[in-house]
């Protein structure tokens, strides 16, 4: 084994019994989540305005306090953010993470308080560190350093001790020097604003270093990594850093990815984990590599809800971990120790086991394909796309779908507008294999579908390389955190792509 896995393997025991005891003991570790939040929360604005000092239980705390959004918690976190203390949480909140999401055009400042930063967004990274060297116990992973593609945002000044920035920004900003020292590019290269410039300057940094690990979105890490090939004029990323070993991804599906990553990783050693961590927090992490699920991580400071996505409307069926259900799609609520209360996060989850509590990510709240009851989600497509490229050769870079709408006599469909790095032989094959694929995987678009009763076969329009880059550059949403809306329920999207066609 060497020497520094070793080392983390010791550092990390005492970790590894405290995870170990939260999966055989969920729900007595969300009950002390709970009770820490309650007890904090009692203590400020919020608190006293819906009488958490008189919480004692989960019944009670939801009967009090109504699932929210961004937009109508704003009003609690615009007043932190202008200077006002002990609104959402006690204490000084002096940093917000500045967010676009992928809907709307307008930021999100999402609250990072001291406590988040440190026992919940900070500790996911070394809780990925400890699995690495339990699963990995003779990689020499930690030997070298870690190339991570962040965002753009440098931090800002808001306020007199206010500071906004994206999260990889607050970060960097409050990494540990021990730790900045093994992470690659300098932070005046990770925080350039224009995408194309720090890649240029990421290639100029970090070749010749001993890079043996990456982080960040698999799309935007592809883009670099391509670029970083042409740069040295190599064939594959292990000519450039032989000892490269592993990729931390999270932000979507690396399903799509994976087969473009194995022909620039062209080895057996190269590993992948997916975490999921947003700006929100830091929520779960893959423990098992044979697996595509996750463990979500229950003593983060976190107390998690789930509301069924069948009933969005009805608050009131949202139900805490005790008592979720495998195979159902739920929408994912969280209260957290950065003064988020009762937060609908915006992406839904389905549970894979509940012993231990393990996840996969499906999609987003308001991503998704409903104009003709076929309620088509993000898991849905996806796994109908690989199945279509499996069976055709054909490699995605980027898509994004939407519906037609019926018109007159015309019937309704959707439409795909893919970009391939592959494209298939034959479209109109690829397009019957989507459609059978996505029968498939979802009842309702199969009884839609069936004799073309509401919905017709759907369009396939292909577009040429770079044009979604293009898209979200033109949104000023290219690089770092950002990610491709893949489904919407009206044609914005798709009436943007076709313009820029």
């Amino acid at each position: 084994m060497p020497a520094l896995t070793k080392l983390i393997n010791i550092l990390c025991s005492s970790r590894r019994r405290e995870i170990d005891y939260f999966m055989k003991n969920p729900e007595e570790i969300q009950h002390k989540q709970f009770e820490y939040l309650i007890e904090r929360g009692s203590r400020t604005v919020f608190g006293r305005e819906h009488g958490l000092y008189l919480v004692k239980n989960f019944e009670q705390f939801a009967s009090r306090v109504d699932i929210t959004d961004y937009e109508s918690f704003s009003k609690y976190t615009d007043r932190t953010r202008n200077g006002e203390q002990r609104v959402i949480w006690p204490g000084n909140i002096k940093w917000f993470a500045k967010s676009s999401g992928t809907t709307g055009s307008n930021s999100k400042f999402i609250p990072v308080s001291s406590a988040g930063l440190h026992r919940c967004h900070m500790k996911g990274p070394k809780d990925v560190a400890c699995f690495t060297a339990m699963l990995y116990p003779e990689s020499n992973v930690f030997s070298g350093k870690t190339l991570t593609l962040g965002g753009s945002h440098k931090v800002e000044h808001i306020g007199s001790n206010i500071h906004a920035g994206d999260l990889s920004a607050i970060l960097i900003e409050n990494t540990p020097s021990f730790a900045k020292f093994k992470r690659i590019p300098k932070p005046t290269t990770a925080l350039i604003p224009d995408f194309e410039q720090k890649v240029d300057a990421i290639c100029r940094e970090t070749i010749g270093q001993n890079v043996t690990s990456f982080a960040g979105v698999p799309s935007w890490n592809l883009v670099m990594l391509n670029k970083i090939l042409e740069y040295t004029g190599k064939s594959n990323i292990l000519e450039v850093w032989p000892n490269m070993e592993m990729f931390i991804h999270g932000g979507m599906n690396f399903k799509p990815y994976k087969e473009q990553y194995q022909k620039i990783f062209p080895s057996s050693n190269m590993k992948y984990m997916e975490t999921y961590n947003a700006s929100e927090g830091f929520f779960a992490i893959q423990n098992d590599p044979t697996q595509d699920d996750m463990l979500l991580m229950l003593d983060y400071g976190v107390f998690y809800e789930f509301l069924p996505t069948s009933s969005l409307s009805d608050t009131s069926k949202a139900v805490p971990l005790s008592g979720v259900e495998k195979g159902v799609n739920y929408a994912m609520i969280i209260t957290t120790c950065n003064g988020l209360w009762r937060y609908l996060i915006g992406d839904t989850i389905e549970f894979t086991s509940t012993s231990p509590y393990k996840i996969k990510i499906t999609g987003r709240t308001k991503h998704f394909i409903n104009a003709f009851g076929e309620e088509i989600i993000i898991d849905n497509a996806e796994s109908a796309l690989k199945e279509a490229c499996n069976l055709t050769g054909a490699h995605i870079s980027d898509y994004t779908a939407g519906p037609i709408y019926m018109h007159d006599k015309d019937k309704g469909s959707h439409q795909w507008i893919i970009e391939f790095s592959t494209p298939p032989q034959n479209i109109m094959q690829f397009t019957e294999l989507l459609d059978k694929a996505l029968q498939k995987q979802n009842s309702d678009y199969e009884a839609k579908r069936f004799k073309d009763t509401t919905l017709m076969m759907p369009t396939v329009t292909v577009v040429e390389p770079g044009t979604f880059y293009r898209w979200m550059k033109n949104r000023g949403k290219a690089g770092g955190q950002n990610k491709v809306p893949r489904l919407f329920n009206d044609r914005t999207y798709i009436e943007q792509l076709l313009e820029l066609q």
